[in-house]
């Protein structure tokens, strides 16, 4: 089985998401910590401004989920978690999460750097950071409002995030030669 694989190459279990009830993430990631479960659900620091004031509030990267490695063919006390609504997978089985992805994400979030969710995005130059605090992230690179912006997706949940980042830190990640075509005189093929 593909889990095993996955299980086996990191020596523990892959990561997944699990969707969650509007605004609980936090308290089920919680709830799944106190059952000796890891999980990891990412936020950011926005500003939020009520009727009399402005407040700086912790909020969630992704809204409505939240990751959590587990043995996929044992998810029954995971599902019957507060707030869980469902494993996000295909056709009715989960579908693991690329470890690179959430360490991705990771980085980002404990470097510091300014960080908010962006709308996924499905063409760009892949980049990897090569210095700096982000050294070794990959993602997508963009240009926003005159700043250069790295932008790191979760596949399966089409989701992204977005930190700012020095251009002269990044190389692009080259397609393989398979993805390329072979060139010729007249062109790509």
């Amino acid at each position: 089985m593909i889990s095993d694989l996955v299980e086996t190459a990191v020596g523990r279990n892959p990561w997944f998401a699990l969707q969650t009830r509007a605004n609980f993430e936090k308290m089920t990631a919680t709830i799944l910590e106190e059952k000796g479960l890891e999980v990891y659900c990412p936020s950011f620091r926005s500003r939020r401004r009520w009727s009399d004031r402005v407040k700086e509030v912790d909020q969630p990267l992704f809204p409505g989920y939240i990751f959590c490695r587990f043995d996929p063919d044992h998810r029954l006390p995971v599902l019957i978690t507060p707030g869980v609504v469902s494993v996000v997978g295909r056709a009715r089985t989960p579908e693991p999460i690329p470890d690179e992805e959430i360490r991705s994400v990771q980085q980002i979030v404990r470097s510091g750097v300014m960080a908010g969710p962006w709308p996924f995005l499905h063409v760009g130059e892949r980049v990897i950071i090569e210095k700096g605090c982000l050294t070794g992230t990959q993602g997508i690179l963009l240009k926003f409002k005159g700043s250069h912006r790295i932008v790191v997706s979760i596949s399966l949940l089409q989701r992204s995030i977005a930190a700012e980042i020095d251009i002269d830190s990044v190389r692009v990640i080259r397609p393989s030669p398979v993805n390329r075509g072979l060139a010729t005189a007249g062109g790509i093929i």
